[in-house]
């Protein structure tokens, strides 16, 4: 019998989702996770949100056995990345959960944003684009949006200008307005979202040409999902996952036998 026969299984991948009442936007959710489940058939991923939907965080946790690692499925690390998601894990039960760091900024995210601004319509080349983000107080979570609008740019190899529906401006109609001041008549948008819903439905109104819908459950978005949690179990990458996730299963059993 090879040692791996003993070996405890992966830690579960727990998804954070930022709550919303758009049903499109909670069904675009759960796809996403349900893609990144068909990814790796033999770790078990569930689901919970921050806030509005069900599960809660803790209503999860409460029926997950042995050790856990908390994606959360934001884009930048704003509040509930660097507030809200650590206070949520405080209680002593959660010692056997490890959290992930958030999904952008990514080239995998760069990647799904250019596949969605194909499908709105906007042509290969140097057209300007603005990135459109829900926007936060948090500077890191300004700074993470400003990283991506530079990955997005390098992936089109075209001008990216990130923009904010909330917090300090430029707001995307504004963003897109400058462009055209400088002799732009065509500019698109990119939603720097996760799943349709309220901000979406504003980038409607930016004049753009060309609108693109969130990044959805794209295979780049479902595939970062685990690169994120690859992080989480310790390791850096692929070639460590599989070690790193091994010793982070045994330490979880280990506590919950009391060891």
């Amino acid at each position: 019998m090879s040692p791996t026969d003993h070996a405890p299984p992966a830690p579960t991948l727990l998804a954070l989702a930022h709550g919303t009442r758009d049903r499109e936007g909670i069904r675009v959710v759960r796809e996403l996770t349900a893609r990144a489940r068909y990814l790796r058939p033999g770790t078990r991923v569930e689901l919970a949100w921050l806030g509005l939907v069900e599960p809660t965080v803790s209503e999860a946790l409460a029926r997950l056995p042995g050790p856990v690692v908390a994606v959360p499925l934001l884009l930048a690390r704003g509040y509930h990345v660097r507030t809200d998601i650590p206070a949520l894990l405080t209680a002593p039960e959660t010692t056997r959960v490890r959290v992930a760091p958030a999904l952008g900024p990514s080239p995998r995210l760069a990647e799904a944003a250019a596949a969605q601004l194909a499908r709105a319509g906007r042509p290969p080349g140097p057209t300007p684009v603005v990135l459109a983000a829900a926007g936060s107080a948090d500077p890191h979570a300004r700074a993470d949006t400003h990283h991506s609008a530079r990955l997005l740019a390098a992936h089109l190899n075209a001008p990216v200008t990130p923009a904010f529906l909330g917090g300090t401006g430029p707001d995307p109609a504004e963003a897109v307005a400058t462009w055209r001041s400088h002799g732009h008549p065509d500019v698109a948008v990119a939603a720097h979202l996760l799943a349709p819903g309220f901000f979406l439905d504003r980038l409607r109104g930016t004049g753009a040409r060309w609108v693109s819908g969130a990044l959805g459950p794209r295979e780049p978005v479902a595939e970062l999902v685990w690169e994120r949690y690859d992080v989480g179990c310790g390791g850096g990458g692929r070639s460590g996952r599989r070690a790193a996730a091994s010793h982070f299963c045994r330490t979880g059993s280990e506590e919950e036998r009391g060891g």
